[in-house]
């Protein structure tokens, strides 16, 4: 379980082919990887990935072909900076919202605003998602945990501040690139209950 908040903002260093539909990812961290462990859960853009490496600053996780069809890590590169962070532990700070690192689509920015100090991103929103996207709700976007400012049917809009621009993938993406979404779980939940309610 994750919180949204990144920690830092890495690099990737390797990503080879494993054979097999799947890839060994390797990212250089330093921050996140201070303290982790073999098999300790780091999320890399918002997809939750397990160590099995760690050394130097750098780590390596298995990334099957799954994850890679059904997110934007397939389309990284050596050198692709990429939002970094551990999973919470027992006692930590929920700065964000509930993020699992399950990535339920994959979406583009369409549009960039600049304001003074901060700017509006908007991005597509693919049909099967759009009834967990509420104004006012959270949403996760290459693991950022951010607030939903407004949304039609096939898009959505977040406001970034300074912060979030400087410190994470989002400060850079062009339009047109890919961003991975998960919306938020509880939404999933509500929607389940009430249909089994409804079923029975």
């Amino acid at each position: 379980m994750f919180t949204g908040i990144v920690e830092e903002l890495g690099e990737v260093v390797r990503l080879t082919d494993a054979g097999g539909d799947s890839a060994v990812l390797a990212v250089r961290g330093p921050v996140v990887t201070s303290d982790a462990r073999h098999g300790d859960s780091i999320a890399v853009n918002g997809v939750c990935l397990t160590v099995i490496d760690n050394e130097d600053g750098v780590f390596t996780a298995d990334v099957m072909g799954e994850t890679l069809r059904r997110s934007s890590l397939g389309a990284l590169a050596v050198g692709s900076p990429v939002n970094l962070e551990r999973a919470a532990t027992v006692g930590s700070r929920l700065g964000g919202h509930l993020v699992q690192g399950h990535v339920d689509g994959v979406a583009k920015l369409i549009a960039r605003e600049p304001a003074a100090e901060w700017e509006v991103l908007t991005f597509s929103l693919p049909p099967e998602l759009s009834r967990y996207v509420v104004e006012k709700g959270s949403i996760t976007v290459d693991g950022v945990s951010l607030t939903v400012m407004a949304v039609t049917a096939d898009s959505f809009s977040v406001g970034l501040i300074p912060t979030t621009l400087k410190l994470t993938v989002l400060g850079s993406k062009g339009v047109g690139d890919p961003v991975n979404l998960e919306v938020d779980v509880i939404a999933k939940y509500v929607e389940k209950m009430l249909g089994d309610r409804h079923a029975g």
